[in-house]
């Protein structure tokens, strides 16, 4: 007993005092340029001219947490209803602009915050700048698009919590050890 203690303490040593191989040197961290505009609105800009692409990321201090107990998925409800149109451009219209320009979109609802972006070349910008700031403007809610999104979020959710053994788990765990902060809401 005492012979194999001595081993694993010795293999220890040696372990410890074992040259590690070089690290990468870090990059210095990216110069962050910060501004706030006049109706409030913050905005931080990362340079970065290997590729002449950009990436658009609204990013909204809502989510979950910010919803009542008992009324929940608002935000990620109405994520999906910005998706939805506005006078100047139809249901699904701003995807496939962006899409004929060769661009990516998506949103997410999280508990702290929704997000929308976009990828696309840097020569569009002023384009999806505008399509976002039609649909955070002049959103439509019509009544039929609402009640069809809102059978599309709840068939979403069940797909994601309800059939999904992983998902279910990972809620029954949050409801638990969030018992009295929303972060335990579904």
């Amino acid at each position: 007993m005492r012979r194999g203690l001595l081993l694993v303490l010795l293999l220890v040593a040696v372990a410890a005092a074992w040259p590690a191989p070089a690290a990468e040197p870090v990059p210095a961290p990216a110069r962050v340029v910060a501004a706030t505009l006049d109706n409030g609105l913050r905005v931080l800009l990362l340079e970065d001219h290997r590729s002449p692409i950009v990436s658009l990321q609204l990013w909204y201090r809502v989510g979950s947490r910010n919803e009542a107990r008992g009324a929940t998925g608002i935000a990620h409800f109405l994520e999906h209803l910005m998706f939805r149109g506005t006078p100047s451009h139809g249901p699904g219209e701003y995807a496939k602009i962006v899409e004929r320009n060769g661009g990516q979109d998506n949103a997410f609802t999280s508990q702290d915050v929704t997000s929308y972006y976009v990828d696309i070349a840097a020569d569009k910008l002023e384009l999806v700048l505008g399509l976002e700031a039609d649909r955070m403007h002049n959103l439509l809610l019509d009544p039929k698009v609402v009640d069809s999104e809102r059978e599309v979020v709840i068939e979403e959710r069940r797909m994601r919590s309800e059939d999904d053994p992983g998902g279910f788990l990972g809620e029954e765990v949050g409801a638990l050890a969030f018992r009295s902060h929303p972060y335990g809401q579904p």
